[in-house]
């Protein structure tokens, strides 16, 4: 696996990193290409129409989408996040090469005529692609290939939002699910390389600029605890809205290549509201955190907003959602801001702080990610002063949103998709270790002609359960367990032998199986041990796998490697 001091890893992890801080600027330069082309160009062509051209803008870009993914690349519909947790989880961490250029094509479309969806899941799919392809090009083993994944998406992170130290913790605590000191090296080095290599293109530019907010009280920290629980409500009602969406528009017996050209004309008409709900929508996050937006206004574009992120991916759109999370939380925080403000005016801060709280506790509600969401926060707006209020805020909306429902916004989809994160949370070790990495070699063993009686003093002096049976020349002849002594027991024969009572249709192992693998046919035979033999000579014994060499392994396994893993 690739490990922090290993030259090898550094050098794929910075492969890695340059292409995906390469990929980000691409794809936001083509976002705002796209976006001047629908545009600018439909005004001219379609102003005829006045105000009312930009209903048609979503549904032509739509269209192209449409006809990318259903014909080009299914896994490229949606918000890419999902997809690349389930690459990792149930595909050994492969993802197919022409994934990233679906992906960047029909993002940057969608997104670039008016589609209400974030840059985030488009650009960390097409960065795990990347890591992806580079791992699979040089046929390089599942662990492998999961931390350039993991590079991938956490250069792509960086990159788009100049947030090195959150790239890394989200390709961390999202993508792979834990944290893992043997990968975490690599995955800072292609995270610090993408953020190098967007900065050549871009400058050191700032996401958000924000007042100076701080906190103004002691009696404010449980009016942010209340902001935490709102949060985890807005999060909830968003992944409900989105998910139903997706039900909706699955269940329409409509081409499906179509459906998000039906989609990008109902986000015309809610775009009609604000042009801030198309796209990103960060002019609008602007305005929140600076105060300038009314009461109604904010309640209002937080309910469209949910809506138009919901219908742009539900019929078919390609789009992630932490841009819209973000929106979500500084209109419904700038919101809980306002309605604070009067009640309490003495103690409380400018609704725009409240703003920016509930776009880190918005996010980890739905997300179920507080590290990412607190470390992203800082990072895209430097404002250290909040930082508390910040951290109780998306604590508590975790908490909150855990409680009320078992899956993320992420996970929901996986799950549906059939794919059970927990399960292979716990697996994913047994699937790294090999099965002659636990067994024991030199396991004691019994010939066929030994006695039953010698057998059972040998199982008194030893404490062992079972042993291999081996013939004279060294052969596999089967096993016998105290579970077969004891069946005998009514046998009348004094004279009984091991070969009489001994197992022949055995249940075995290859030293080159995972122990997951090998797990799998342990306890759906209810064993406690089998043998090890070679695949191209059956006969020949190499060792036991008991299931005390499964636990030993998995133990040291976990104690050498993993210290965190995903909580949902």
């Amino acid at each position: 696996m690739l490990s922090s001091g290993d030259p090898t890893g550094i050098v794929l992890a910075t492969v890695v990193g340059i292409a995906a801080g390469l990929g980000a600027v691409a794809f936001r330069w083509l976002i705002e290409n796209f976006h001047t082309l629908f545009f600018d160009g439909g005004e001219q062509v379609l102003s005829g129409l006045g105000r009312y051209y930009v209903v048609l803008i979503p549904a032509f870009g739509g269209l192209f989408v449409g006809l990318i993914v259903y014909f080009f690349a299914r896994e490229a519909k949606g918000h890419g996040v999902p997809e690349v947790m389930a690459a990792v989880a149930a595909k050994g961490g492969r993802i197919r090469p022409r994934v990233a250029i679906a992906k960047t094509l029909a993002s940057s479309i969608c997104i670039g005529s008016g589609g209400s969806v974030g840059r985030e899941g488009p650009i960390v799919q097409i960065g795990s692609s990347i890591g992806s392809a580079v791992g699979q090009r040089l046929r390089l083993p599942e662990e492998w290939l999961r931390t350039l994944i993991a590079c991938g998406a956490a250069g792509a992170i960086s990159a788009t939002f100049n947030a090195p130290i959150a790239g890394v913790f989200f390709a961390l605590e999202v993508i792979l699910g834990r944290f893992i000191t043997r990968s975490f090296g690599s995955v800072v080095v292609s995270s610090v390389v993408a953020d190098v290599i967007a900065h050549a293109f871009l400058g050191d530019e700032q996401t958000f600029v924000v007042p100076a907010y701080q906190l103004v009280s002691a009696w404010e920290i449980p009016i942010y605890v209340v902001l935490g629980v709102v949060a985890a409500v807005v999060g909830l009602v968003f992944i409900y809205v989105l998910y139903k969406s997706e039900d909706i528009f699955g269940a329409w017996n409509f081409p499906d290549y179509l459906k998000p050209v039906v989609g990008g004309i109902m986000i015309g008409l809610i775009g009609l509201y604000s042009v801030d709900l198309f796209g990103v929508g960060y002019g609008g996050v602007e305005n929140a955190l600076d105060g300038n937006l009314a009461l109604r206004t904010l309640l209002i574009l937080g309910l469209l907003k949910i809506a138009a992120t919901s219908v742009t991916i539900g019929s078919g759109g390609s789009g992630g959602v932490f841009a819209p999370s973000l929106f979500m939380g500084a209109m419904f925080g700038g919101a809980f801001g306002e309605i604070a403000g009067r009640m309490f005016p003495a103690v409380t801060a400018p609704p725009g702080a409240y703003a920016l709280v509930g776009m880190g506790a918005v996010f980890a509600g739905a997300s179920r990610a507080p590290i990412t969401s607190i470390i992203i926060l800082f990072e895209m707006t430097r404002d250290y002063d909040i930082i508390v209020p910040l951290m109780l805020a998306v604590a508590v909306a975790t908490v909150v949103s855990r409680s009320l429902r078992a899956e993320s916004i992420y996970t929901t989809k996986v799950r549906r998709a059939g794919i059970d994160l927990r399960r292979y949370g716990e697996f994913d070790l047994m699937r790294s270790i090999k099965v002659n990495q636990a067994m024991t070699r030199d396991f004691p063993t019994v010939p066929p002609d030994m006695l039953v009686n010698d057998l059972v003093a040998k199982f008194n002096q030893t404490g062992h359960h079972g042993f291999p049976v081996v013939n004279e020349d060294g052969t596999l002849f089967g096993v016998v367990t105290v579970a077969d002594v004891e069946a005998s027991l009514t046998d009348a024969v004094i004279d009984l032998k091991v070969r009489d009572i001994a197992t022949k249709s055995l249940i075995v192992a290859y030293p080159e199986q995972s122990l997951y693998e090998a797990l799998l046919r342990v306890g759906a035979n209810d064993v406690g041990r089998i043998p090890v033999v070679d695949r191209d000579n059956p006969s020949r014994l190499l060792g036991v796998l008991r299931r005390h060499d499964i636990v030993r392994a998995y133990r040291t396994r976990l104690t050498e490697g993993t210290t965190y893993r995903r909580g949902y």
